[in-house]
């Protein structure tokens, strides 16, 4: 995954927030990355609706 990348969300591993939620499905753009729990490295998703929020990298889809 690189920073400008489309992505599509496609699944969430843990319990999240109904306004995560409704980013499942979704198309965004990868804005930055950020180390999580540190078993892994997530990637900062912006969206159309100008909202971003991080999710691990096996829950995005690569669109291109």
């Amino acid at each position: 995954m690189k920073i400008g990348q489309k992505v599509k969300v496609y699944r969430l591993r843990d319990r999240v927030s109904q306004d995560i939620v409704g980013k499942l499905g979704k198309v965004g753009v990868v804005q930055d990355f950020k180390m999580t729990d540190g078993s892994g490295i997530g990637a900062v998703v912006a969206f159309e609706d100008k909202t971003a929020t991080w999710f691990f990298e096996d829950e995005l889809q690569s669109l291109n």
